[in-house]
C-alpha cells in the first residue's frame, strides 16, 4: 500500500501521519479521522489529503482499504516458506521457465567472465553466485558499489547476472546499462517478467512468487534465486566436463 514511490514523494505532515499510522495498526482502521489527525499533529484537512494521495476518495475509504491491507499481509506471514516454495516448484516444470533456464545456460556457456551485481539482499545473493560459479572453474567477481564506475570495455565473452527482486532499481538498471553499453550481455533474474531490467536484458529468468512487505521492508523469499544460480551453475558445470 505504501509503496517506495509514494514514500519518496511524502511531504513532512505525511510522514507524521504515516509514522502515526505505522505505529497505530490495529487501531487505525476503528479511528475517526479527527483521532488520527491528533495523534500525528496535523489537521483533519492534512489527513484528507493525505487519503487522496493513496488514491481513495476520502477517509472512510482509506479505512477499509487499510484494514484490507492489513488483513492480506497477514495472510502473506501467515503462509509458510515452504508452500511459496511449492507454488514456485509447480511452475519450474513450465515450458517457458525452462527456456528461460536453457536462454540463460546457452549465454553463459561461452563466457570467458561472469559479472554479479546486486544490493540488499540480491547483493548477498550475488556474493553467494560469484563464490559458486568460482568453485566450478567459472571466473566470477561480485560488484558490490551499485555507483562502481565502468571505463574499460568488455570482451564479447564477458555475462553480467544482475539480481533485482522488483527489476525496478535504479542503481542497478544504471549500473546494468553502464555494463551492457560497454559490451557485456546481461542476465537478468527477476521476480517478475514485464520489469524495466528484465526487459534491459539479453534474456531474462523470473520466478514470480508472492512480495512480502513486513515493517516497511522487503521479505520476499529469495529461495528460488539460490535455485536458480545453483542449477545453471551445475548445468555449465557437466556441460564442461562432459
Amino acid at each position: 500500500m505504501f509503496t517506495p514511490k509514494l514514500l519518496a514523494d511524502f511531504n513532512e505532515l505525511e510522514f507524521s501521519i504515516y509514522n502515526c499510522i505505522t505505529r497505530n495498526k490495529e487501531r487505525v482502521p476503528h479511528m475517526k479521522i479527527k483521532e488520527l489527525a491528533d495523534e500525528a499533529h496535523v489537521s483533519t484537512a492534512t489527513v484528507l489529503r493525505f487519503c487522496k494521495k493513496l488514491g481513495c476518495e476520502g477517509y472512510s475509504e482509506f479505512r477499509l482499504r487499510y484494514k484490507e491491507y492489513l488483513k492480506n499481509q497477514q495472510i502473506l506471514l501467515n503462509d509458510t516458506v515452504e508452500t511459496t516454495f511449492k507454488g514456485f516448484v509447480s511452475r519450474m516444470d513450465s515450458r517457458d521457465f525452462q527456456e528461460s533456464i536453457d536462454n540463460a545456460f546457452r549465454l553463459l556457456k561461452d563466457s570467458q567472465h561472469i559479472i554479479f551485481i546486486g544490493i540488499g539482499s540480491s547483493g548477498i545473493l550475488g556474493k553467494y553466485g560469484a563464490r559458486y560459479f568460482s568453485n566450478i572453474g567459472r571466473f566470477s567477481l561480485y560488484v558490490e558499489d551499485p555507483f562502481f564506475p565502468i571505463l574499460q570495455d568488455m570482451t564479447d565473452h564477458t555475462v553480467t547476472i544482475v539480481l533485482s527482486e522488483s527489476g525496478t532499481t535504479y542503481q542497478m538498471l544504471k549500473l546494468a546499462n553502464q555494463l551492457k553499453q560497454k559490451g557485456s550481455r546481461l542476465l537478468s533474474i527477476t521476480n517478475k517478467a514485464d520489469s524495466p531490467l528484465a526487459k534491459l536484458a539479453d534474456c531474462n529468468i523470473f520466478y514470480y512468487v508472492p512480495q512480502l512487505m513486513a515493517n516497511g521492508t522487503n521479505i520476499t523469499t529469495q529461495i528460488p534465486v539460490v535455485y536458480i544460480l545453483e542449477t545453471l551453475a551445475r548445468k555449465l558445470y557437466t556441460a564442461t566436463e562432459g
